[in-house]
């Protein structure tokens, strides 16, 4: 009986044993994807200036703080920031009054594969504390000068895609075999709608892309080939909260810029739109993966 009694008792914390580690297991993985899922919660949201093109740097500033935004990826349009120095600095204390923060400059175009010109473009975002050129339109052979620069100022440099109309940086992929033997600065600035545009699934290429990706442009289109058909952020085909994941997987760091490149001389309702289903779809994702857990427990 003693050994029968042992022999019941082993068994019997052996199978507690063995759902207590199943149990585990469950809820580690569910932890796990927590872990990752839950760094939503860190993704940052902002704004691309050229949304509000039409609109002052006083007006700009006024629309941010309805949309509850405080980081700017400013573009040289209208006052948003001038290139003269001293015009430049009244912008800045502007913004920094407003406790706004400009993480990144552009398109900025770079035509011209000449030391003078490039240096010129580096200071002006030195200037600014800017830690990231969103670059337009560098040809292949502008890159190795470009890069020096990069190195000097360490600054890193994001080559934007532009679609199929663009001869050279149809997608990110094009961007990526460019700069892929070159300075870890040197990267691109994923535009998913362009991308879509091209061909290409914008999920799939920010995975592609990995640490050389140090900007992303948001916006949505019904139409997955059709520019002109670009709607506010939600309500197209864009795979956003898939987007949101792949960014979470690869450890983005940089900003997630919604561009709404429509109704320029109204813009206000479909930034807002787009902001909020941006800002609900990372609740629901954090919301969702916190249930799993309970449901682990």
């Amino acid at each position: 009986m003693k050994y029968d009694n042992s022999r019941r008792n082993f068994l019997r914390s052996a199978a507690n044993t063995a759902v207590a580690i199943s149990s585990a297991g469950a809820l580690s993985a569910v932890a796990q994807n927590y872990t990752a899922v839950g760094k939503s919660e860190g993704i940052k949201l902002g704004l691309a200036s050229f949304t509000f093109r039409e609109f002052s740097r006083t007006q700009l500033i006024a629309y941010m703080k309805q949309l509850n935004l405080k980081a700017l990826n400013v573009k040289d349009v209208k006052d948003h920031l001038p290139v003269d120095p001293t015009q430049e600095q009244a912008a800045l204390n502007e913004y920094a009054a407003a406790g706004i923060q400009l993480h990144a400059a552009g398109a900025i175009y770079f035509a011209k594969d000449e030391n003078d010109d490039i240096r010129g473009k580096f200071d002006y975002c030195k200037r600014a504390g800017i830690r990231v050129i969103i670059a337009g339109d560098p040809t292949r052979d502008t890159l190795p000068r470009i890069q020096r620069f990069v190195r000097e100022y360490d600054i890193r440099f994001a080559i934007h895609n532009d679609g199929p109309e663009d001869k050279i940086w149809h997608s990110p992929l094009d961007v990526l075999k460019a700069v892929h033997d070159t300075d870890p600065r040197m990267g691109c600035c994923i535009d998913v709608g362009h991308t879509m545009r091209a061909g290409v699934d914008p999920v799939k290429a920010i995975r592609a892309a990995g640490p050389r990706l140090f900007n992303v442009h948001m916006k949505d289109l019904a139409a997955a080939t059709a520019k002109d058909s670009q709607v506010a952020v939600g309500e197209g085909l864009m795979p956003v909260r898939g987007i949101f994941e792949a960014l979470v997987a690869t450890n983005y760091e940089g900003f997630v810029d919604m561009e709404y490149e429509i109704h320029a001389d109204d813009p206000m309702p479909g930034a807002s739109t787009s902001i909020a289903y941006m800002r609900g779809t990372l609740a629901g994702m954090s919301d969702q993966s916190r249930a799993g857990i309970e449901a682990a427990r």
